[in-house]
């Protein structure tokens, strides 16, 4: 089903601090070259206990707004879509209204999670509000600290995450031959959950359960090659189902922004969209995967360098813990 609506803001943050393959070689006492070789990595952030996600979030939801053109407060609904949060309770988005400076507001703030695809859910939920008349402006902001979680013993999963957030505004619009969500696809496979994991900051692992065993559910694990299979199984049919919904093939959609998940799987994107390789956006080497806001990165990335212009097509592509896989397209 089409839903008119438009992107009208742009923003992105990153932290202040970058952390080099070359650090991480000596951080995995491994000879120079090793993590650029074997992970395709050359950078990314990593945030300092000051750059907290809200704080991050907030950044680029104000260049966002400022985009738009929107004022102070001149819009719906505020949407936290991060793959981990801040802290369990309030949620994230509830912070990042607070240091908009709009924790007066009552501008309805919540979250949603879907790990890495939370950046999809949430447009897909704005869409739906849009569609509805539920709201006329929402917000979306993704922001993930990776390396809160990481445990720099497994470099198969330690090496390729980065911090960062991005966000977005959306406007409805009437015209359904004019800026459009054309078509989407959700689909959650609950066999592979156990292939990327992280048990502590909910019920499951609890305080008197001891220190360590907090500490140790603290630590993501990711079965890498495990979520790359079962990502792969999905991909193909999801994608020919969603661009044939929109009146595409593959050939002819204009832009791929995915997930920044690993090298391997952005280059499996691109082997399977075929064409012109440079059509997949691919900010992974200095990025790395940003969790819920790597895809929304890739797509501010996408605009800042020209290639969203009007009546663009963009198929929007990711997976997730779960295992999820989701497919959007949009026309710009």
């Amino acid at each position: 089903m089409t839903t008119p609506l438009a992107l009208v803001g742009y923003g992105a943050c990153l932290p202040k601090d970058r952390r080099s393959s070359a650090a991480l070689d000596g951080l995995f006492q491994q000879p120079t070259g090793w993590t650029e070789a074997k992970f395709g990595l050359l950078s990314r952030g990593v945030a300092s206990p000051e750059e907290t996600s809200s704080i991050m979030g907030a950044d680029a939801a104000r260049k966002a707004l400022d985009m738009a053109g929107w004022g102070e407060g001149e819009f719906d609904v505020l949407i936290g879509a991060c793959g981990v949060m801040e802290q369990p309770i309030p949620g994230t988005s509830v912070l990042i209204q607070h240091e908009l400076g709009l924790g007066r507001s009552g501008i309805w703030a919540f979250d949603v999670n879907q790990t890495c695809l939370s950046f999809l859910a949430g447009l897909d939920l704005a869409a739906m509000g849009l569609a509805t008349g539920r709201f006329r402006r929402a917000l979306l902001v993704s922001s993930d600290i990776a390396s809160a979680g990481l445990d720099w013993t497994t470099p198969a999963s330690a090496a390729i995450f980065g911090d960062g957030a991005a966000a977005i505004c959306l406007e409805g619009r009437s015209d359904e031959d004019g800026p459009a969500l054309l078509s989407r696809r959700f689909e959650t496979y609950g066999d592979g959950r156990e292939l990327a994991v992280l048990r502590s900051g909910g019920t499951r692992i609890r305080a008197e359960d001891g220190y360590e065993a907090l500490l140790e559910g603290s630590r993501f694990r990711m079965d890498a090659f495990g979520v790359f299979k079962a990502a792969a199984r999905v991909l193909p049919r999801m994608i020919d189902d969603v661009l044939a919904e929109a009146g595409l093939t593959r050939e002819t959609v204009d832009v791929v922004v995915c997930h920044q998940a690993s090298r391997p799987g952005v280059d499996h994107v691109k082997r399977l969209m075929g064409g012109d390789p440079d059509r997949v956006i691919d900010i992974f080497s200095d990025r790395g995967n940003q969790i819920a806001a790597s895809l929304p990165s890739a797509l501010v990335e996408a605009q800042m360098t020209g290639r969203l212009k009007p009546d663009t097509t963009v198929l929007l592509l990711g997976t997730a813990a779960g295992i999820s896989a989701a497919a959007m397209v949009l026309r710009l």
